[in-house]
């Protein structure tokens, strides 16, 4: 098989409309219907809901509280539009944070789920993300792991960095597999 990757010059928001297109590409290429896109504000999260009508759409983003005590880091705005056009929006806490993270800023330590955070932002950021979103959104029973899903996330703002993934529960993290690189920031 031979397909193309697209590498960005810089990370970024400026991104998001091209990575959108080369996932859309990919996913009909593909016959794939599941979308995941990463989004903490939601302000990625309206542009992708609009953009990827017609698929099943999952907007990942922060647990409850991430940023702030009692609170979500998606505006009440922003989630209204998203679910007005049909997609859904998962809060949950990170995979690679979670309990570890709580360990890591108490005791100062390095865990298990930081390491392989970090060797994943070694191809950037989003990279990061892919992997967790999708875990994220299996361990939330929204999408199969028999099956292949196009996961979107990016670097602070917007989207740069797509990929054909084979969801794994993230008890099963090794299971999981990148299958293609759609898209990213070259580093």
């Amino acid at each position: 098989m031979e397909t193309t990757t697209t590498y960005f010059a810089e990370a970024g928001r400026d991104n998001t409309a091209e990575t959108f297109r080369v996932a859309k590409r990919r996913a009909d290429e593909l016959g794939i219907k599941t979308i995941i896109v990463s989004s903490t504000t939601g302000e990625t999260g309206v542009v992708a809901a609009d953009f990827f009508k017609g698929y099943c759409l999952i907007i990942v983003s922060h647990a409850f509280g991430f940023r702030a005590p009692n609170a979500f880091s998606m505006t009440e705005e922003n989630r209204a539009k998203i679910q007005a056009n049909g997609a859904v929006i998962l809060h949950a806490p990170h995979v690679f944070a979670g309990i570890g993270r709580s360990v890591q800023r108490k005791f100062n330590t390095l865990q298990v789920d930081d390491i392989i955070a970090n060797v994943f932002r070694v191809f950037c950021q989003g990279m990061k993300v892919i992997p967790e979103t999708a875990m994220m959104a299996a361990d939330a029973g929204l999408v199969r792991t028999d099956e292949e899903v196009i996961v979107i996330a990016g670097t602070n703002r917007g989207s740069d960095t797509a990929a054909v993934v084979k969801p794994a529960n993230s008890k099963d993290f090794f299971d999981l597999k990148i299958r293609e690189i759609i898209c990213k920031p070259r580093p």
